[in-house]
């Protein structure tokens, strides 16, 4: 049975772990004292040999040996393998249990889903919720040790319920070599199917909605299947266990104490008992071992996983759900703050304080600004404000362009960058429309779309002032066709772009 001390640890207080360690079920003590003894066995020989009966001529060969050892047994990486190989099995057994099949929610979509309060619309949905719990029963006699003792055959599967005698034989029939833990699901469909044609099931998304139930239930009984198949590999575990054994074979030899007298390096003391070697070997031995009893979470150990519980948990529960509380409703009354604008629990005087406590708004609600920063800068004052300031690369373009004019570099810049400004603008206007009559195009008139209106011959004139008024004539206009719609006018592009102008950049360089 698991080894609960949740409760124990609620509250975090002066040497809070130190009540665990006290315990015996389940603890470190109880799955280390043989390797503890074995070890401290061993060491109380190896001293008692080199004290009582070695010579003096066998001695020094002894000591030689004992430095050997202790200068080279820390080139074994025991915490990083160690390390490594730990935190991998812990994350593999906590993902063990999250795919536990429990079948909390394909219950509750049969209690909602499957109707009739007759005797074949219970007995739908009691066969529907047999399946599943059949199905989760298969696989985990097939991966437990304690779910195979308590069901060793077929037979114990039948006499305890699960299955009828009929369902063993059609069962049995299947002729498979691999695990058959899956037939229970089909069954499970193909009954869904048939009560969705009988109007059980009155909707196909009700049919879908359990369906995905279903296969949520089968995948995790799957995943349980190849956790039981595929284990950490056998090489990692090796490498593992031979660097933890090897290393305190080594300590069993280097870590013994010297005569002083002969003045060897950091043997300026005689003990009996290594006690800083001991808590090495524990922790480190200690590691291993919870490492060892984790890899495998379904078999005997204090801290496995409850799966005969489970069994019965998940059966009791199921049928309870889709037979006994099949709607199944309190009567409909109104609540104790039916009339309450700001509903509030009461609390007990133990938690009374909690109710004085300010609700969290956000981190941001505790940031408080200088008065001056907290007022708001006019547009035009911002505008002014950017001005004054250095200029940014888009100044620098516009004088580019703004001085092509003149003859040098930055003239023959400033053409080719209006060139290519054109060119774009008449591409991204062809792109929209079916054609484009511009010049600058080169497309003739027959592209000309149906939208658009084939250009004139001919540019219009303004009308002519009269010959008394003295004020001038305003400029031409000179209409061109646009496409439908606003085009936005095309944003200066930078000189490191490749120009596609083609024949008309080759004359201007």
């Amino acid at each position: 049975m698991t080894v609960t001390y949740t409760a124990r640890v609620a509250n975090a207080r002066f040497g809070g772990f130190s009540k665990l360690l006290l315990l015996w079920r389940g603890s470190i003590y109880k799955l280390l004292y043989r390797e503890v003894l074995v070890f401290l066995g061993g060491y109380l020989a190896l001293s008692a040999i080199y004290r009582f009966i070695l010579t003096d001529n066998q001695r020094p060969y002894f000591e030689k040996l004992v430095i050997y050892c202790d200068q080279y047994a820390n080139l074994i990486p025991v915490s990083f393998v160690l390390g490594f190989y730990v935190t991998l099995v812990v994350n593999r057994w906590w993902s063990q249990y999250t795919c536990m099949p429990l079948p909390d929610a394909l219950m509750c979509a049969i209690s909602g889903s499957v109707h009739g309060r007759d005797e074949r619309g219970r007995l739908y949905r009691r066969t529907l919720m047999r399946y599943a719990v059949l199905s989760a029963v298969l696989i985990l006699r097939s991966v437990s040790t304690a779910v195979f003792k308590r069901f060793p055959t077929m037979d114990h599967v039948v006499e305890a319920g699960f299955m009828t005698r009929e369902e063993r034989k059609k069962y049995e029939s299947l002729n498979s070599s691999y695990n058959k833990y899956w037939i229970p699901c089909i069954w499970f469909a193909n009954l869904a199917a048939q009560a969705r044609k009988e109007g059980r099931i009155r909707d196909s998304s009700t049919f879908k909605l359990l369906m995905e139930k279903l296969d949520e239930f089968r995948a995790k009984c799957g995943m349980l299947f190849h956790y039981d198949w595929i284990s950490v590999p056998l090489v990692y575990t090796q490498v593992v266990t031979i660097a933890v054994y090897s290393f305190f074979l080594a300590c069993l030899i280097g870590r013994q104490f010297l005569d002083p007298t002969k003045g060897y390096e950091n043997h300026n003391m005689d003990l009996c008992i290594p006690v800083f070697t001991l808590l090495q070997f524990f922790f480190y031995v200690g590691w291993l071992k919870v490492a060892e009893q984790l890899i495998n979470p379904f078999g005997e150990d204090d801290d496995d996983f409850e799966t005969n519980f489970l069994i019965d948990r998940n059966f009791q529960v199921s049928m309870l759900a889709v037979d006994e509380m099949y709607d199944d409703l309190p009567l409909l009354e109104k609540d104790l703050y039916w009339d309450a604008a700001d509903a509030r629990a009461p609390y007990t005087a133990a938690t009374a304080f909690m109710r004085h406590q300010p609700s969290f708004q956000g981190s941001t609600f505790d940031i408080t600004l200088a008065k001056e920063d907290m007022q708001f800068q006019r547009l035009e004052g911002m505008e002014g404000q950017l001005g004054e300031g250095p200029s940014v690369p888009g100044d620098f373009l516009h004088r580019l362009l703004a001085g092509g004019s003149g003859p040098g570099p930055s003239a023959i810049l400033g053409r080719r960058l209006s060139l290519l400004r054109r060119k774009n603008s008449c591409v991204s206007e062809a792109s929209t429309t079916a054609g484009c009559p511009c010049p600058d195009c080169g497309q003739d008139d027959s592209a000309t779309g149906p939208l658009l209106d084939p250009p004139s011959d001919t540019e219009p004139t303004p009308p002519a002032a009269p010959a008394s008024s003295s004020v001038e004539p305003p400029p031409s206009v000179v209409v061109v066709p646009m496409a439908r719609g606003p085009t936005p006018n095309p944003a200066p592009l930078p000189p490191w772009l490749p120009s596609p102008i083609g024949e008309e950049e080759e004359s201007l360089a």
